[in-house]
């Protein structure tokens, strides 16, 4: 099977979708291709809007999407987070 006719199944089975199985496939797709995006939002990461703005376009290309996950996975943590955590390490030494 080649190219064309996955994507012409791919189509029609799209197109036999009933409201929900749409609503829930639109939602499916767009969590994962802001997936950075949303890992680096639950992370309070700092980077977290350029995450964003970078994640755009990115899913076009699986190798810049993969460093975004990986820059939202391990970028510097909000000032607020930060200091959130060495009061929690603060209080859990004494």
């Amino acid at each position: 099977m080649d190219i064309t006719e996955q994507f012409e199944l791919f189509l029609s089975q799209l197109a036999a979708l009933n409201a929900i199985q749409a609503i829930a496939f639109v939602f499916l797709f767009l969590a994962v291709w802001f997936l950075p995006t949303l890992l680096a939002l639950l992370l309070n990461r700092r980077n977290a809007k350029v995450i964003f703005i970078a994640n755009i376009p990115a899913a076009l290309s699986w190798i810049v999407w993969f460093g975004l996950l990986g820059w939202a996975v391990t970028g510097k943590l909000t000032k607020k987070a930060a200091s959130q955590i060495k009061i929690e390490n603060t209080d859990a030494r004494q």
